[in-house]
């Protein structure tokens, strides 16, 4: 029997093996008129696997791509986009640059850390109102991370401590209780007629 597992290894397996073995065929053609008319042959029963790509140039120009790595870049024909080099099958992608952001509290998370430091500029009334918000935002981030249970000092006191002394709530300003932040429970659906 002739099994999958003991053939040659497909270089871009997405295609199938009767697209790949075309392509073989393709590299044994002599005359270079005949091998790009192949080839554009080839090319197009490509692009019928995705039908709904085949005329983006930029997908037109991936299928050529691809051709040349299934012939392990060994076919000679006259490609219509500069081929790729042999590299880009070994070559190390970029590293990707990661913001490097230190998190006082990562329960509150950056975004918190920057509106702390944003509402912090504000003057009068405005500040007042976002700061009673943002705190009791916190409260609902702390509740997150911690289900228990969150005093309000707690929240008030990182509110200082990451505002730098500039932000705090009046005394007679309190932030909204537990239920009111994470919402009721949502009740389950019951499925038939109750039982009496």
């Amino acid at each position: 029997m002739d099994y999958n597992s003991k053939r040659k290894k497909l270089p871009l397996p997405e295609y199938g093996r009767n697209i790949q073995n075309m392509v073989d065929h393709v590299l044994t053609i002599e005359d270079r008129e005949a091998r790009n008319r192949a080839a554009k042959t080839v090319i197009d029963v490509m692009g019928n696997l995705y039908p709904y790509l085949r005329d983006v140039a930029e997908f037109n120009h991936k299928l050529w791509d691809h051709l040349a790595i299934m012939t392990d870049f060994k076919l000679d024909i006259d490609y219509p986009y500069e081929p790729p080099s042999p590299d880009i099958l070994t070559e190390k992608p970029n590293k990707v640059p990661y913001n490097q952001h230190s998190i006082k509290y990562k329960h509150y998370g950056l975004v918190m850390e920057k509106m702390i430091q944003k509402i912090a500029d504000f003057e009068g009334e405005e500040k007042e109102v976002l700061t009673k918000q943002l705190a009791n935002h916190m409260k609902k981030s702390f509740l997150v991370w911690n289900k228990d249970a969150v005093e309000d000092d707690k929240i008030l006191m990182d509110l200082k401590e990451l505002s730098e002394e500039k932000l705090e709530l009046k005394e007679d300003m309190q932030l909204s209780d537990i239920k009111s932040l994470i919402g009721k429970p949502k009740k389950k659906k019951t499925t038939g007629k109750k039982r009496h």
